[in-house]
């Protein structure tokens, strides 16, 4: 099966199985629109059956991880909102490893999905923001859920409720991020325990994935749903559609 190419992503597989997904719209600080959220969906959905792959990791070309969803030009919305929903359903249920390689600042969904991946590093640098509430959506990437139960409740809702931006410290505290690594090498530095982890069986990363996330994959499932619902009236709202062009125009 070949690699696929896509207009807002670089992928890369290596011969041991380590497929690198890549956001690669630095220009934009690799935000998301519409086509970019389906080409990361069908990222997703590829690297999902394919044989060839064993480890996923995902990253941002440039000096930015994600800006996450481009306000300056809300296109598509629906399909924008129905890519999205499918691909947390995917990521809520993706069988294999999954890496994430944070490289620099993220934002919005570039963050909640990082609770979906089965480990986190990132550079020193790094931080992470949720804007929501100053745009007034809402929480999506089953954040409103996971968030609290990997952070607690208190540090959760500072990022949530409140738009705080942490660091990356703040994140290892946090046990969203595994580790922090040194920039200069980071990227190869994190192939590299990718490339190791490709080297297990394949069999029993999938089974030991799959018993440590049926207990709750129904649940995630059933929370990706409610939010996305909720996310549709927030983002249709006058208040949000408001705040939305004022923060674009900024």
């Amino acid at each position: 099966m070949s690699v696929p190419k896509f207009d807002t992503l670089e992928i890369t597989v290596s011969r041991n199985g380590v497929c690198e997904i890549a956001f690669n719209r630095p220009k934009v600080l690799n935000a998301f629109n519409a086509d970019a959220y389906e080409n990361w969906l069908s990222a997703i959905k590829w690297a999902k059956t394919a044989d060839s792959v064993k480890v996923v990791v995902f990253t941002g070309r440039g000096r930015f991880y994600s800006s996450g969803q481009e306000l300056a030009k809300q296109d598509k919305p629906k399909e924008r909102r129905n890519s999205v929903k499918y691909l947390v359903d995917e990521l809520i249920t993706f069988p294999k490893l999954l890496i994430a390689s944070v490289n620099g600042p993220a934002y919005g969904i570039s963050v909640t999905t990082l609770a979906l991946c089965d480990v986190v590093y990132c550079v020193p640098h790094a931080t992470f923001t949720t804007p929501f509430m100053k745009l007034g959506f809402a929480a999506e990437g089953c954040s409103s859920y996971l968030f609290p139960k990997i952070m607690g409740h208190s540090r959760a809702n500072e990022m949530l409720l409140m738009g705080r931006t942490f660091s990356a410290q703040e994140m290892v505290e946090g046990n969203m991020v595994a580790r922090i690594y040194p920039a200069e090498g980071f990227r190869e530095t994190v192939l590299k325990l990718a490339e190791d982890a490709a080297k297990f069986s394949a069999d029993a990363l999938a089974t030991t994935k799959k018993l440590s996330r049926d207990a709750e994959r129904e649940t995630l499932l059933n929370v990706n749903n409610a939010e996305m619902a909720a996310l549709a009236i927030r983002t249709t709202s006058k208040d949000s559609i408001e705040t939305v062009r004022r923060f674009a125009g900024k």
